[in-house]
């Protein structure tokens, strides 16, 4: 009779038998996708932060075996420990997302039923666009973007588009070519003639485009606090949707001065890992949209509770994305269920065909109308991947799709915090 049974209908037996990981490389930039399989035949997906290492994952493997994936936030307070922000959270965060998809499967709900239900069905897009340095063609590129149903823009406007223009920028020596000095110690400024350009620049995009759609901006440079706000202040004239990452998001103190300091909205979070350390941006009044990245902040549950968070501070959440279907559905079921849930980045609007393609069981292209679908099937909504559409982007680096990983098998530390 049992194998009469769905194995499926048994998730309070359900266990965690191997972890294997596909490493990609196009989709859009570098990243890693996880699978999670269990003693029951079902399996889960995550993804590493792009930009991020496999071994962030892997190293968590010994933990979760013979673990119940179900008991989502059980583990994810066993593996938080060993996250950080930006990509060092890569592999907390992927976990998490295959936990939800496992769970999503064992129970036969969707994920963003296990936060608690939806708030609406469709999840609206905003699409990053590569540069072109002059306004005009920029804005014809984004004004493309707009004929293919994008209803919410993002282009950069930053120091990229004044280097070798003379007397747009004071530097100290090697500084330009520096990034990994933050924007306060790197004495970069703006020149008034360096914002004027900008503020042309920006003129020219909007001369194309108009007014109706949201704009927001985004690579702005190292530069320090008072260059960004006068150069926020010069722009403010465009009405754009916000000015992201201007300054490091741990300098709450200077998002404070910036915030106080321009009309645009401003807007930081990407690489903050867990609720708590948005605390001091929100306290604070100092950011206007909260824009975390599900696969550095925590998964789809503690990012929800980091937009809960913000609309108790009257703080809208955006989401950044830079990743493959599988981190963006996840992203698209925390969207679901978040109220105060704005737009959700995609880097893939050139490639979406193939980039949608990777995931079985769903419409491609994934974002129809700027907006991606809330799927309705277990966990995060998709049937499986396309090993043929996996394959092509497998970094040639490292080629193998799941292979074996039992080196990480054994891995026994003390991992407690307390004495």
């Amino acid at each position: 009779m049992e194998e009469n049974v769905n194995p499926h209908s048994r998730p309070a037996d359900l266990k965690i038998t191997d972890m294997r990981v596909a490493n990609l490389r196009g989709a859009p930039f570098r990243a890693t996708i996880i699978r999670i399989d269990t003693n029951q035949g079902i399996s889960g997906y995550g993804e590493v932060r792009d930009g991020g290492s496999p071994t962030y994952a892997l190293m968590l493997k010994s933990r979760l075996l013979g673990e119940n994936p179900c008991n989502v936030d059980k583990l994810f307070r066993k593996i938080k420990q060993f996250g950080h922000h930006a990509r060092q959270a890569g592999g907390v965060c992927g976990v998490e997302m295959a936990l939800m998809d496992l769970a999503g499967k064992a129970y036969s709900v969707p994920a963003y039923q296990l936060a608690g239900g939806k708030f609406r069905d469709r999840v609206l897009c905003y699409c990053d666009t590569p540069t072109r340095r002059d306004g005009r063609e920029m804005g014809q590129l984004l004004k493309e973007r707009m004929a293919r149903g994008f209803k919410f823009l993002k282009m950069d406007v930053g120091i990229g588009l004044l280097r070798g223009i003379e007397d747009a920028l004071i530097a100290p020596p090697g500084m330009l070519e520096s990034n990994g000095i933050m924007h306060p110690f790197t004495g970069i400024q703006i020149t008034n003639k360096g914002i004027d350009i900008l503020c042309e620049y920006v003129a020219q995009v909007r001369e194309v485009i108009g007014y109706e759609v949201p704009l927001a901006v985004d690579h702005f440079g190292h530069i320090g606090v008072e260059s960004c706000i006068r150069l926020g202040k010069a722009l403010d004239q465009f009405s754009l949707a916000w000015y992201e990452d201007m300054i490091p998001w741990q300098l709450a103190d200077q998002w404070q001065r910036l915030a106080e300091a321009v009309d645009t909205p401003v807007c930081t979070g990407e690489d903050i890992y867990l609720k708590e350390n948005f605390l001091p941006l929100f306290e604070r009044r100092a950011i206007a949209v909260a824009h975390p990245d599900l696969a550095s902040s925590g998964g789809i549950l503690e990012t929800k509770k980091i937009g809960d968070l913000a609309q108790d501070y009257g703080i809208a959440m955006a989401l950044h994305m830079a990743m493959s279907p599988v981190a963006a559905l996840a992203s698209v079921h925390c969207a679901a269920a978040t109220e105060n849930f704005m737009v959700l980045e995609n880097h893939s609007v050139d490639q979406l065909e193939q980039w949608s393609s990777l995931v079985e069981g769903l419409p491609v292209p994934l974002i129809e109308d700027g907006h991606i679908a809330v799927p309705e099937g277990p966990g995060l909504g998709f049937s499986g991947l396309n090993e043929e559409v996996l394959r092509s982007f497998a970094d040639p680096d490292q080629p193998e799709i799941f292979g074996p990983t039992e080196e990480w098998d054994d891995e026994r530390p003390h991992d407690r915090l307390w004495s």
